[in-house]
């Protein structure tokens, strides 16, 4: 029981965590980086946000292995 204890406070941690990163993020511009492909046409718009999901995948990575040293 205490690994599944543990598991679930690590996973509510992440969330937590995302979040945070989401709230500041689009503060600060986080899905409107150069990079990011949006196409308008009409009444039809795609957005890939590139450079955004590189930002993201970075941040996170570096979040989960200090998470990881401490469990």
């Amino acid at each position: 029981m205490y690994d599944i204890g543990r598991t679930i406070i690590t996973i509510g941690f992440i969330i937590i965590i995302i979040g945070i990163i989401v709230s500041i993020g689009s503060k600060l511009g986080l899905g409107k980086l150069p990079g990011d492909i949006v196409i308008k046409k009409g009444n039809f718009t795609f957005f890939f946000p590139v450079i955004t999901s590189i930002v993201l995948s970075i941040i996170l990575t570096v979040i989960l292995n200090i998470i990881r040293k401490f469990f």
